[in-house]
Parts: structure tokens; sequence; C-alpha cells
């Protein structure tokens, strides 16, 4: 098959359906892993995940995974209890399936759980992203599909495969199909970690960028942010890899609208929008949020009217098709899945 086609083009086969592939999926995010499926023409295979009165969870695989390759859609969400949940239940059906004889099996996590918990940043902390990949490495998990890894780094904790996709080409297609004349925007990071990911999509539209220096005083408080760059008149795009309590985003757009912008649009991979960031969102200056559904959003969208979603379902159903057929994934770096 050509690796020039859309995935519309080539949606799994009724051949390649039987070629012993299966994608199971937990209580994360059902709605994803029912998108992924219905890209790929499978069905959901069917699994039970229950939690007891005591808090364990309990996983059942009721489809048999003998000789199967299995994909396992899970990503991290939910507040501390069910994030946690979540993550047992990954580890759980892993290890499910690897006693189940699976012949392979993929964990297709697209928010990865403790990202940002990638160093050690002061005495006696934990890496907690090395432990996870630990974790996973250790349940039986042989490759890890991701999506915008926080620090991509983060591939190094491994000794297993990673694929870690990115948002970008959805972001650029967005952009240019909201924007004719992209001279008129300004890509925007809201820090300097992602200052790289910006420049990145800057060059790619031709057009310039500015940075915001932002000093925390604790974990998730900004005190302090500085703009560095000319914004005056022009139609800014902050961009970043996730949305948490939303504080961040808020601020650069107040700065931004001071510094003379026209208006404030912010695009984010991952909408994780803890405590009380949809009613910040809802009395902040930006114009509009555009997030992907690599988190569940559904009751979001109707309480916050300037959140639109971006569905990365194909990208991570083609990863899935490519990854199976033994092609190349890098496709996806550059290219919009249909």
């Amino acid at each position: 098959m050509s690796t020039e086609r859309g995935l519309s083009d080539r949606s799994m086969t009724n051949k390649e359906a039987k070629n012993n592939i299966k994608i199971l999926a937990a209580n994360s995010h059902p709605e994803l892993a029912n998108l992924i499926c219905k890209k790929l023409n499978l069905p959901l295979s069917n699994i039970e995940a229950i939690k007891f009165e005591n808090n364990e969870s309990a996983i059942v695989v009721q489809d048999s995974v003998r000789d199967e390759d299995v994909y396992i859609i899970q990503t991290g969400c939910g507040g501390y209890d069910n994030l946690n949940d979540y993550l047992m239940e990954l580890l759980l059906m892993i290890h499910a399936c690897t006693q189940a004889s699976a012949r392979s099996i993929t964990a297709v996590i697209p928010n990865f759980p403790y990202a940002r918990q990638d160093r050690k940043d002061k005495s006696r902390v934990p890496i907690s992203a090395k432990l996870i990949a630990n974790l996973l490495t250790t349940a039986g998990c042989n490759h890890v599909i991701t999506m915008d890894l926080h620090a991509s780094q983060i591939q190094g904790f491994f000794s297993i495969p990673v694929d870690n996709l990115y948002a970008e080409p959805n972001v650029l297609k967005w952009i240019k199909d909201n924007y004719k004349n992209t001279d008129e925007v300004m890509m925007v990071s809201p820090d300097a970690g992602g200052a790289k990911r910006v420049a990145s999509l800057a060059d790619k539209l031709d057009t310039q960028f500015a940075l915001i220096h932002k000093e925390r005083a604790k974990a998730n408080e900004v005190s302090r942010m500085v703009l560095v760059g000319d914004v005056k008149d022009k139609s800014c795009i902050l961009v970043d890899d996730m949305a948490d309590t939303c504080g961040t985003l808020c601020k650069a757009s107040d700065i931004l609208l001071a510094e003379g912008a026209k208006e404030v649009i912010a695009i984010v991979t991952h909408g994780i929008f803890s405590g009380n960031a949809i009613e910040r969102l809802n009395k902040s200056s930006l114009k509009k949020i555009i997030c992907t559904n690599s988190m569940p959003l559904g009751e979001h969208v109707s309480q916050c009217p300037i959140l639109e979603i971006l569905d990365i379902s194909p990208t991570l159903a083609e990863a899935i098709r490519r990854l199976h057929n033994g092609e190349s994934i890098s496709y996806l770096f550059n290219y919009v899945a249909v």
C-alpha cells in the first residue's frame, strides 16, 4: 500500500482486520476508543473493568487475545483518584493480555500521565515519569504510542519503542483554514519550554513568533510574566502542549491584548482543565481555545462556549494501522490523517 494516501482510502480491510489484531479500552476515554475503531473499521473488544468497594480495580478481557497484536487505548485523565485508577486499569489490562498469551501489546496513551514530573528538580523527589515507564514495561507492554509528550526525552526512560506523535499537522491545518493571510498572525509561546514548538509552527506558516517569560512562585501559580516580541495589531495564537488550571493562558492573553494584540486564541493538545479552569476560561479575554480530544471533554464543551475540539482519532488510528502493517509512522509528523 502507498504511504502517501490518507486513512480514508486505507481503513483496515476485512483481511487486515482478521490478521491478529484486537483493540481494547477501559474507562478513561471510551469516546476516543470508539472513534479510533470506526476509522479502522474494527470492533472494540469486550472487557470488564470494575472497581470493588475497597477501591481495588479488576479487569476481565472477555475476548480471546491469544497470538493477537493488542492495542490498549487509555489516556491519562481525571482528578487524583481517577488518574491513578485509570493508570492501574492500564497496567492490569497489559498484564492480563500478557497472561492470555497476546503476541504483542501496545499501549496507546494520548496524554502520558505524570509527564511533568520528568526530572529531579529538587532534593528527595521521585522522577515519576520514569517510574511510569518502568511500570508499563514490567507489566508486559511492548510498545507505546503517545502524543505531544511534555518533554520528548521521556522516550529515553523506556527500554521499549515509543512513538511520540504530534498534533502540529492538525494545528497547522486549523490555522490555515481560519487565517487566509498568515501575515496577520503572531505565534506565541506562553513559556520558554514551548519556544521550540512555536518556532517550528511559525517557520511552516512563514510568520513571526513571540515568547512570554513566566516566573512561578509555586506549581500551577504564575507570579510574573514578561512579553518578548512585538504583537501590535496581530492575531496572536498561544500554543502549548497542555492546559491544566489555565492560569498561564488567561494571564498571557491579558498581557498580549495590553500590548496591542488584535485578538488572542489558544491552541493546546491536552485539555486537562482541572479545578476552576473552565470558569477562568469563561471569564478570560481569550476569543477561543482550541483543544484536541486526547482527553474526554464532553461536559466542558457545553460549559465553555469558546472551546472548540480538534479530532485526533484519525492520527491515532493511522498510527495503529501503520504499526500493525510495518509501515513508517514518521509520515504522520508532517501530514494530517483523514
